[in-house]
């Protein structure tokens, strides 16, 4: 799968739902005027009893109503869309909270949990992106949900039975599945779905509310004749707002339909390049098919979101027409021609099957006991020199961009597990994780040492940055952005204040040597990417087509990564040019020093605003510039690695990892 053509896509596909969202409106807005055009014919007699005249309705509501009706209908859909945006506008985890998932966290002694845990942490670190929280819905039918605006607020969502019933190859196929949907952007548009379906479905709320009221007044004791006179008009326009109301269910199913149901076997297909086993998904929708609940949701609040579901979460009435999934059997055999249609027996309140073992539940924290690999471990066996041997060119470490397969996993795992023990699980504790990044960026003498530690205002992390800081100081870059991207989920459960406390210690530490190296640049372009989103809120973003608008600030770029890559002018040079020919622009190399990254992050907040099909070149342009002299540097990759995330690029980091393992085999 193309990352660059599938966020392209999901753009493409998000004006699709505009003119859909329109063509509904405009809908809505001729029912709702003919409606108070037959009850205005009504209440002013002009409607003869037993006869519909459309014409005598339409002559005698007063012109400027239509005007009135249509402006109010349009105000009312677009001020209940808004409101409904504002609520989902921080992200997955508002979707998973309306949903009654429970948050989960690593050592909670249940194997399963901690195997999904480790399911997901894996694909993370493997594609490149944050790892995301993961929330269990107690929910006996075999479903999951990824929900977020991009990779920064996405959550994973699982149910109990999907953890009961899936062995790993199957779960693994799931949650490819599920990262598909965000790393191409359809998490982004499924949550945007959720606020416009629900300004179309307010017009039958409103009917509701109509009808609520003229039956308060009844009770309240009005005399016949003003409650006849009254209400029956009321009722009447009540009544046809409700019937309005299913009209927008209806057009909403078929948006949700319309915009889902393509994208699903896409994510079928991503799954399987992803885990390069088709049995493991299509497995599990056999045990949907198999399972007495299937995929069926319970809870009301997944009528709304029944389209971010990993299968058809709602009943249908009118077949597949309406249905937010394909076929059952249809995305089965896409993925096993051979299948014999059947289906294993499951029962939702059955027997539940077997713990997983330890083969199953292997990598991260259930392997906290393991060593990390020895040193001597040759390089031909390395999994990380494989990575490099793939990713040997500019166009393939482009192409590397949010693409996840099963050697990439491989990588993953065995960079996780070769982390020491005391840090990974640091990095999975709210508490320790704060204490974890800062003991990362901690450096220079003892007495330097000590004088950062006294600056914290969280005085309680001391002795924990301390203990954790001895650890931390002999990771390689590679290693350090690995914890980073573990700690995500465990700094998202802080609370607002702590988090504006622990920002400002983690900059009070980075700006106290005066200058700002590269690791301390790297981790803070990442965590204010990752996690200002989920304690603020999505921002929009203006986008540029016209990347040649911004040679400037590309220019910067490259020149950064030159200087960085450089070990003497001359070298310098030949990568800004190998970089600026990859690019197809002219320009001169800026060798004045940058010590804090100023420029950089000014170039960066530029940058990102470049759609989708036009960022390739750029990050192809920032590889052959760190590839100029035949390998990429730990140093060089870490800040690749911090350019293509500041892009909304994720980068696998096995394209820098194999050099370090290469100088030490």
């Amino acid at each position: 799968m193309d990352f660059f053509h599938a966020q392209d896509n999901a753009r493409r596909s998000t004006w699709r739902l505009v003119a859909l969202f329109v063509a509904a409106v405009v809908s809505l807005v001729l029912l709702t005027n003919l409606l108070v055009a037959a009850v205005y014919a009504w209440a002013s007699n002009h409607l003869q009893p037993g006869r519909l005249d459309l014409g005598t309705m339409l002559a005698n509501l007063p012109a400027g109503y239509w005007a009135t009706i249509s402006l109010g209908v349009v105000g009312v859909i677009a001020l209940a869309s808004g409101v409904r945006y504002l609520q989902v506008r921080s992200g997955g985890r508002a979707i998973a909270e309306a949903l009654g998932g429970r948050l989960l966290q690593h050592g909670t002694g249940d194997l399963r949990e901690q195997r999904l845990l480790n399911v997901v942490e894996e694909m993370a670190i493997a594609s490149g992106m944050p790892v995301p929280p993961v929330y269990l819905i107690e929910e006996p039918s075999i479903n999951a949900f990824a929900a977020g605006f991009g990779t920064d607020d996405a959550v994973i969502g699982v149910n109990r039975g999907t953890l009961e019933h899936l062995n790993r190859e199957e779960l693994q196929g799931v949650i490819g599945h599920e990262f598909s949907h965000v790393l191409n952007g359809d998490s982004r548009i499924n949550l945007r779905l959720i606020a416009v379906l629900h300004g179309i479905l307010f017009i039958g709320l409103l009917g509701r509310g109509i009808l609520y009221g003229v039956g308060r007044g009844a009770g309240h004791g009005r005399s016949r004749r003003s409650g006849s006179s009254a209400a029956g008009p009321a009722l009447a326009l009540g009544l046809g707002l409700l019937v309005i109301g299913y009209a927008g269910t209806f057009f909403g199913n078929l948006i949700k339909a319309a915009v889902s149901r393509q994208r699903e076997y896409l994510a079928d297909a991503a799954a399987v390049q992803f885990t390069r086993n088709p049995y493991g998904i299509a497995g599990a929708l056999k045990k949907i098919g198999g399972h007495s609940a299937g995929s069926i949701m319970r809870s009301s609040a997944a009528r709304e979101a029944s389209h971010i579901f990993f299968g058809q979460a709602q009943r249908v009435w009118l077949g597949s027409w309406m249905a937010t999934h394909p076929p059952l059997e249809r995305r089965i055999r896409a993925l096993d021609p051979h299948w014999d249609g059947t289906y294993p027996v499951l029962a939702a309140n059955g027997a539940a099957p077997a713990q997983p073992g330890a083969a199953e539940t292997a990598g991260v924290a259930a392997l906290a006991d393991v060593a990390a690999p020895p040193a001597e471990t040759s390089a031909a066996a390395s999994p990380v020199e494989d990575a490099l041997e793939v990713l040997a060119s500019p166009d393939e470490v482009a192409a590397a961009v949010g693409r996840l397969d099963q050697s990439s996993l491989d990588s993953a795992v065995r960079l996780i597990d070769g982390l020491p023990v005391a840090l990974r699980d640091a990095a999975h504790d709210p508490f320790f994780a704060r204490a974890l990044l800062l003991a990362l960026v901690l450096g220079g003498s003892a007495n330097h040492r000590q004088r950062q530690g006294a600056a914290l205002h969280q005085r309680a992390l001391v002795p924990e940055v301390d203990r954790l800081a001895p650890l931390a100081a002999g990771l390689h870059e590679q290693q350090k952005l690995t914890l980073v991207e573990m700690a995500v989920p465990a700094l998202k459960q802080l609370s607002p204040a702590q988090y504006r406390h622990f920002i400002d210690d983690l900059i009070g530490l980075i700006k106290s040597d005066r200058r700002i190296d590269l690791f301390e640049w790297v981790l803070h372009r990442v965590l204010v990417k990752e996690l200002k989103p989920h304690f603020e809120g999505e921002t929009r973003e203006r986008r540029t087509s016209d990347l040649a608008a911004l040679r400037a600030e590309a220019l910067v770029l490259l020149s950064a990564l030159a200087r960085e890559g450089g070990r003497s002018p001359a070298e310098t040079g030949h990568a800004f040019a190998v970089g600026l020919d990859a690019l197809g622009a002219e320009g001169d190399l800026d060798a004045a020093d940058d010590p804090n990254f100023a420029r950089l992050n000014q170039a960066l907040v530029r940058l990102r605003t470049v759609k989708p099909l036009q960022k390739p070149r750029l990050i192809k342009a920032c590889a052959a510039t760190a590839l100029a002299d035949g390998h990429v540097s730990p140093r060089e990759g870490a800040l690749l690695q911090g350019i293509a995330a500041a892009l909304d690029c994720p980068l696998p980091p096995s394209i820098y990892a194999a050099r370090r393992s290469a100088e030490a085999g």
